[in-house]
């Protein structure tokens, strides 16, 4: 479900199950594996600010420089290095705020899925 002209009905969407959708990544920003990322957008701002949604990657090490963003990881396992900054464990049922331009690393160890919400 993806809705850019008016606010959405209410939904619900068991995150586990979604279906998503392939989401191509860099190769400039693989550093080792062969991860692969899908994704589905549920909710987008009308005025296309804010992106709700599900994320999901397999297994490998990439880099990103990040957007204002709130997440929940639904299954797996990552750690995420902030450059200059910490480093976090993450799994099942942990949130973490990533900022503005932020630049990280993930090292992926479990396949990932997480729930997020953006505002770029």
């Amino acid at each position: 479900m993806r809705t850019t002209d008016h606010a959405p009905a209410s939904f619900a969407v068991h995150i586990p199950d979604a279906e998503l959708e392939p989401e191509p990544l860099d190769l400039e920003q693989i550093i080792s594996g062969d991860p692969v990322v899908t994704g589905k957008v549920l909710w987008e701002s009308p005025d296309g600010k804010q992106v709700r949604g599900i994320w999901q990657i397999t297994p490998g090490v990439v880099t990103d420089t990040e957007a204002d963003e709130l997440f929940v990881v639904v299954s797996g396992r990552a750690t995420i290095e902030v450059a200059g900054g910490d480093t976090f464990e993450v799994g099942p049922g942990d949130a973490c705020v990533l900022r503005e331009g932020d630049r990280t690393t993930w090292t992926v160890h479990e396949t990932l899925r997480k729930a997020y919400h953006i505002t770029l």
